[in-house]
């Protein structure tokens, strides 16, 4: 049996598809007033709605360590996924309670039900913010930094939970993914990516980083939970590829207008600016921050080898990610 928190996220309902297509018998969190409408599209899509039915939900909370416990008893593997994931200084305190005592709350649980293995879904935010211009990979470890996002100090503050659930004992398997490319919830998260092209967007940043199919996440997830190997940690990388041209791609597959106004560094201090006095009058959270600005502007690449050599492991071409995930949200964007 598997528990996995997070399932009515992106991530975590991709990763339950895989599970029950395998005919994995599994128990999931949610929350009481969750909606299941994500993971709901999802099965729908891929044509396994006949899979919901085979999925324990327990109601609860990470920080519930009842409920948790709930979920966690007579089962040999947990996968957590759970997470506060944002960039407004306004959540940090909200991802430090989550994301940190809630994968603390795990890991104590794991360590008491002697759990089998625990597989957690990290961040590329955990790896060192100094390197420039080289491939960053599983040994650049966390440094300290002014350039540091709230969410990656949230996250690499959960990642030492894990190992210091290794230290007492517990199996575990860290994976970090880029950014995550993927059909949940459009207006969140990097899904949004598809909505903001579709709506017109016309500038565009001189960043790169890394991304990935939340296929491969899931995929790549549940064959190192099921292998021999433990107390690693992977990066989960499809390609480094510029903000321009995934921008560029989306905007081809929706046959809408590339972005094509180059954001400056004036032009993005004033933005942030302008975003940060919209959301004080408002009362609404900011389309563009200070991190979310500045994270725009950097280039950053990842390694993929470890991965790629552990599992042999050949990753979906982000073109190919690109092209599938417009064709389904232009069918979602009809529907409404």
């Amino acid at each position: 049996m598997i528990f996995l928190t997070g399932g009515t996220g992106l991530v975590g309902a991709h990763i339950l598809l895989k599970l029950t297509e395998n005919g994995h018998n599994v128990k999931a969190l949610k929350r009481k007033k969750s909606s299941l409408t994500v993971i709901e599209n999802i099965f729908s899509h891929y044509n396994k709605v006949d899979l919901l039915q085979s999925i324990e939900w327990i109601d609860g909370d990470i920080l519930d360590p009842f409920s948790l416990e709930k979920g966690i008893k007579d089962c040999q593997i947990v996968i957590h996924c759970a997470a506060v994931v944002s960039f407004n200084p306004k959540d940090f305190e909200k991802m430090m309670i989550q994301n940190v005592e809630g994968t603390a709350n795990i890991v104590n649980l794991c360590i008491d039900y002697k759990i089998k293995k625990l597989g957690y879904i990290s961040s590329i935010a955990t790896l060192s913010n100094s390197k420039k211009n080289n491939l960053r990979t599983e040994n650049d470890f966390w440094k300290k930094s002014k350039s540091n996002t709230q969410y990656a100090i949230s996250k690499y503050l959960s990642e030492q939970e894990v190992w210091r659930g290794v230290s007492e004992g517990l199996n575990s398997i860290i994976v970090n993914p880029s950014v995550i490319l993927g059909p949940g919830d459009w207006t969140k998260g990097s899904s949004q990516m598809f909505e903001k092209v579709w709506s017109g967007l016309k500038f565009y940043s001189t960043g790169s980083t890394g991304y990935v199919d939340v296929l491969d996440v899931a995929e790549c997830l549940i064959k190192l939970i099921k292998s021999d190997i433990v107390n690693e940690r992977f990066i989960i990388n499809s390609e480094n590829m510029s903000y321009r041209q995934i921008f560029d791609l989306i905007a081809e597959n929706l046959n809408k207008t590339k972005p094509h106004i180059k954001v400056t560094p004036l032009l993005k201090e004033i933005a942030w600016r302008i975003e940060w006095l919209k959301s004080k009058i408002t009362n609404k959270s900011p389309l563009i921050t200070r991190e979310t600005a500045n994270t725009s502007m950097t280039n950053k690449s990842f390694s993929n080898k470890k991965i790629v050599n552990a599992l042999n492991y050949k990753f979906i071409p982000i073109s190919d990610s690109i092209k599938r995930y417009s064709q389904w949200f232009m069918l979602d964007h009809t529907n409404f």
